[in-house]
């Protein structure tokens, strides 16, 4: 056995002594890192290339990655039954994402991010309208408390900013994929819904991008392909981080990325977070923390009666 297998069992060995939760926590903190360094990135470029444009070459970049898992199963692996919810999801997935690259490049990039985490207040009323979950006040409550922290952050100056808006709205279509999503996983293999949200957001966005397309430079597309592998691996920490633990232990760790964006927007932006944007943020954040602990919670609840129900 060489040195570099020896360090790699040896490291292995470490890791598995780690309890569950923490291990989750780790994945998640590592996943808000590289989230904040992908928004560092379409920030960084935006100051050069329109939202537009970031956003299709973006989805390109999506399509590559997916496409040598689609050679590997076959062609064949794309046939579904369910286009038409394949082509709506992109539509609102690419509206989501295209809304936050604006956001983050006319926002201070912890305003933005903060902005993005009212997604859980959005699929409340989204559970409501399309899954027919009930919803008991106290939920109701606490969405009604984060949606008073985004008053409080997006009248910061007085007055309501365009940008500000523009980051509800991605957030909103955002909360609404994960509906799509609920339904396509149904029947759709990851690979596939992957594919085709690559395939018809790249398309989508080609045309408001082929109004402000900018030709860029080797040096900018080697940053936004790093900046995609960055945002892929956000997503598979994510993954990694709520397979390996509980959802209320983990979901804590994701608003790091409030303090990495801050960090990154002070760092190379010389931003300054204002005293409404910390006030803001730390009602949504509170609001949002609620509600995956109460559903955590019911979810427990209901479990618990049909365990009993079970036992011999």
């Amino acid at each position: 056995m060489n040195f570099a297998a020896s360090q790699r069992l040896r490291w292995l060995g470490i890791w598995e002594t780690i309890p569950a939760n923490a291990q989750g926590a780790l994945w998640m903190l590592l996943g808000g890192f590289c989230f904040s360094i992908m928004s560092l990135v379409i920030k960084y470029l935006g100051q050069e290339l329109d939202s537009f444009q970031l956003g299709f070459i973006r989805a390109v970049f999506g399509v590559i990655v997916v496409l040598p898992f689609v050679f590997k199963r076959g062609i064949g692996s794309l046939r579904t039954k369910v286009f038409k919810l394949h082509f709506f999801r992109a539509v609102v997935g690419i509206s989501g994402m295209l809304s936050i690259f604006y956001a983050v490049t006319h926002l201070p990039l912890a305003d933005a991010v903060a902005l993005t985490f009212t997604r859980p207040l959005f699929l409340i009323l989204l559970a409501v309208l399309f899954l027919g979950e009930i919803i008991r006040w106290r939920r109701w409550l606490a969405t009604g408390v984060g949606f008073l922290g985004v008053l409080v952050m997006v009248q910061a100056d007085g007055e309501f900013s365009h940008a500000s808006f523009v980051a509800l709205f991605g957030a909103f279509m955002v909360a609404l994929v994960s509906v799509f999503l609920k339904k396509l996983s149904r029947t759709e293999d990851p690979i596939t819904m992957m594919f085709y949200f690559g395939v018809i957001g790249a398309s989508i966005a080609f045309v408001p991008a082929l109004f402000v397309w900018q030709t860029p430079t080797w040096q900018q597309l080697a940053i936004l392909g790093g900046g995609a592998l960055f945002g892929s691996g956000a997503n598979y920490c994510a993954i990694r981080a709520f397979s390996v633990a509980e959802a209320t232990a983990v979901a804590p760790f994701d608003y790091m990325r409030l303090v990495f964006s801050g960090l990154f927007g002070f760092l190379v932006f010389s931003e300054i977070p204002t005293l409404w944007m910390l006030t803001g943020a730390s009602i949504i954040v509170a609001s949002s923390l609620y509600i995956v602990r109460r559903e955590a919670g019911l979810k427990k609840a209901q479990k618990q009666p049909l365990e009993q129900s079970v036992e011999p």
